[in-house]
């Protein structure tokens, strides 16, 4: 099937699929939506690597500059940047081949997507998400059911 048949729950389905991924965009701070993301995956029993450009390590896990720094590399990347950075990542990504590449978007703060690399990434065949957060997806909490709710009632999660 090809990826521009696919629902956007079938991309989640896929992208959630994979075991090893990798998390952009934590920060030092414990309280980081991306850091929540992260141990949420971890929680969840997936081997997630955290990147981070000068930390040794994260929530107790050592932590890698770069994609290409992860020993036996990722199937999946979530990132959680600015949409510059979101770039590079995502080329990044590509250069490795990298299958599978989550920017994060929802409704109630600054996203993360790059319009251009997403084009990049579909271009290439890329299982690109451009809506939405994992948090959504993986035992919801309240608030991520009702965001969720939300913005599939805007129609940009079909």
């Amino acid at each position: 099937m090809a990826l521009s048949s696919l629902t956007h729950r079938e991309r989640v389905d896929d992208f959630l699929a994979q075991k090893r991924i990798a998390v952009c965009g934590l920060s030092r701070s414990k309280d980081s939506g991306a850091g929540a993301i992260y141990l949420k995956l971890r929680d969840h029993g997936y081997q997630v690597f955290p990147v981070h450009p000068s930390a040794e390590a994260l929530h107790g896990d050592d932590c890698y500059p770069t994609l290409s720094a992860i020993p036996g590399g990722v199937d999946a990347v979530f990132i959680m940047n600015s949409p510059d950075v979101t770039e590079q990542v995502a080329d990044e990504a590509l250069s490795l081949g990298i299958r599978r590449v989550w920017m994060h978007n929802n409704t109630m703060m600054p996203s993360s997507v790059s319009n251009a690399a997403a084009t990049r990434c579909r271009d290439a065949g890329i299982n690109v998400i451009d809506v939405g957060c994992p948090m959504m997806f993986l035992e919801p909490d309240f608030f991520h059911s009702c965001m969720r709710w939300m913005i599939r009632a805007r129609g940009k999660m079909k």
